[in-house]
């Protein structure tokens, strides 16, 4: 066919404005996902009245303008451009409001309240009311280009960079090298970056280390000592290193990168079948009861933002061949982030501390006050390095939040993240009980007393039995105090998580069950039928066993 017979191409379809921030875009499909991205999530941590209230609510402040009274507000304008581009987008495509009640639904796209297909209902009194209240944010501060303190451009950074961090050059060299830029640069008298080693070492301790520096603490054992033959560990000093947990908070909260990725308010979601849908932590029965039990607590707390702290450790072995080098690092994220926030490794986990690791002499490891010390050793760390924290548990602090907004933040200990041995330490249960429930191992699967263990429960063993006792019968180590004790709203058995990795995949399926069936098919067919034998040889075909 020749080219003149050809069909003309298409004309380009106009540009879509997205009315709220003035961008433009070539398609339907580009502005669809932008709003959805930076409007529509944005704009769905407004409080709804509650579809489902919670049990044993406290009175109730005065009701939220409906949203049937309320003027348009951005969402609702944000679906108004949405209906106004699809119509605009392809020329011949304008519908009418008087469509079919199904075209309209595409159109409209979900309700302005939920997220696409759900329902959702936020918390009515701790739901992240920001100062003030309806009020745009006010934009971010940022650094300029050319601010280099302490050095005096860019280009004296880089150098230090190079010399100290990339290359680890000796004094020797550096000092070579600053002469060789001397007199490189004699001619057209330009200095070098630094005069001496001496001078670049002063530039780098002067270098700020952040918002949340690094500092240590020393903790030593305080109980009595034998008057001969003191162990080692008695005398030694540990050093914890540690940054302040507040202020990594609030530098996670202040993040424009998490202004589409967290959550303001507890929330419970339901589909069309009304079923509860769970995702993120706020969406969580445990974080709901908490914002019931701080409001029940103090009800001028109403209007607060909840924001769980989630901590997690694991003790780990750098490199063997150097001699064993372990490190016990605590990890802080927040419960408001969403799952995709923490995986994207931007920032949503910190480390906050480096435990200590004390260590004893081969006969002194099973020695019962080395092993209190440790455990105890382990708690008051994480209780001293988590202080800074407490007094925004009890009164809300305002705080800057990633969509620029001001809140009032009231903080609590949110889950903990650890392996079963970081478990039965945190919750100061023996090794093989379950630190959830006061049954041993074996009995897992017996009927009984389904109860789970509590910081109450616990504390009414130790008033009734001796150590000992609450030792052998219930798995409790009595003579340790939990960290979680030195807080409010917490306790540890409700505070621990799964471990996915050691419990499900690795202690459930590779552990239990493969090793189930592989002795049911060695005592149903290999011992009983199947059993051949190498001959000459006494010994099964490997595939046997």
């Amino acid at each position: 066919m020749p080219f003149s017979s050809r069909r003309p191409p298409p004309k380009a379809a106009k540009p879509i404005l997205c009315k709220p921030c003035n961008k433009t875009f070539r398609n339907l499909s580009g502005f669809t996902q932008h709003n959805n991205a930076h409007h529509l999530r944005a704009a769905g941590h407004v409080p709804v009245p509650p579809i489902h209230p919670s049990v044993n609510q406290p009175p109730s402040p005065p009701q939220a303008q409906s949203a049937a009274s309320r003027p348009l507000g951005h969402r609702e304008a944000a679906f108004q451009d949405l209906q106004e581009a699809f119509a605009t987008a392809v020329p011949g495509t304008e519908r009418s409001r008087s469509s079919s009640s199904s075209q309209a639904e595409v159109l409209q796209g979900p309700s302005p309240q939920t997220a696409p297909n759900l329902k959702r209902e936020t918390h009515p009194y701790i739901n992240g009311t920001t100062i003030p209240p309806d009020e745009p944010p006010l934009p971010n501060f940022t650094k300029t280009n050319e601010e280099w303190t302490p050095y005096d451009s860019r280009l004296q950074f880089e150098m230090a960079d190079f010399l100290f961090k990339r290359t680890q050059m000796s004094g020797s060299n550096v000092n070579w090298l600053m002469d060789a830029f001397s007199a490189f640069g004699y001619a057209s008298g330009l200095p070098p970056p630094f005069s001496t080693v001496d001078k670049l070492h002063q530039h780098i301790d002067s270098t700020p280390l952040g918002d949340a520096p690094w500092h240590s603490f020393t903790a030593q054992y305080t109980g009595l000592k034998p008057d001969t033959n003191i162990p080692s560990w008695m005398n030694a000093e540990y050093d914890v290193w540690c940054r302040d947990p507040r202020t990594v908070v609030q530098n996670m909260l202040a993040n424009p990168d998490f202004k589409d990725e967290f959550d303001a308010a507890p929330y419970r979601e339901y589909d069309k079948d009304n079923k509860r849908q769970f995702s993120n932590l706020m969406s969580g029965n445990w974080a709901w009861r908490q914002a019931d039990t701080i409001i029940r607590e103090d009800p001028e707390r109403a209007g607060a933002m909840f924001t769980p702290i989630i901590l997690g450790s694991d003790k780990t072995t750098v490199s063997v061949a150097t001699g064993q080098n372990e490190y016990y690092p605590l990890y802080l994220s927040l419960g408001n982030l969403t799952n995709n926030a923490r995986r994207a490794h931007g920032g949503a986990v910190a480390v906050i501390g480096f435990l200590a690791i004390p260590k004893g002499e081969r006969r002194e490891t099973n020695d019962k006050k080395f092993r209190n010390f440790r455990r105890q050793l382990f708690h008051s760390s994480l209780s001293t390095i988590l202080q800074p924290l407490k007094a925004g548990m009890t009164n809300p602090e305002v705080t800057r939040c990633p969509d620029g907004h001001f809140r009032r933040v009231i903080y609590g200990l949110g889950p903990y993240i650890a392996d079963y041995p970081e478990q039965v330490l945190a919750a100061c249960v023996v090794s093989g009980w379950c630190p959830l429930c006061p049954k041993d191992h074996v009995h897992l699967d017996e009927p009984g007393n389904n109860s789970r263990r509590s910081r109450e429960h616990t504390e009414a063993l130790l008033e009734a039995f001796d150590l000992a006792t609450v030792w052998d019968d219930y798995g409790v180590v009595g003579d340790v105090v939990p960290f979680t004790n030195d807080f409010p709203r917490a306790d540890i058995h409700e505070l621990l998580s799964g471990d996915l990795l050691h419990q499900v995949i690795k202690g459930s399926f590779k552990d239990h069950l493969v090793t189930w069936v592989g002795e049911y098919l060695q005592r149903t067919h290999v011992d009983a039928k199947v059993l051949m034998w190498i001959p000459g040889s006494q010994q099964p075909l490997p595939f046997l066993v």
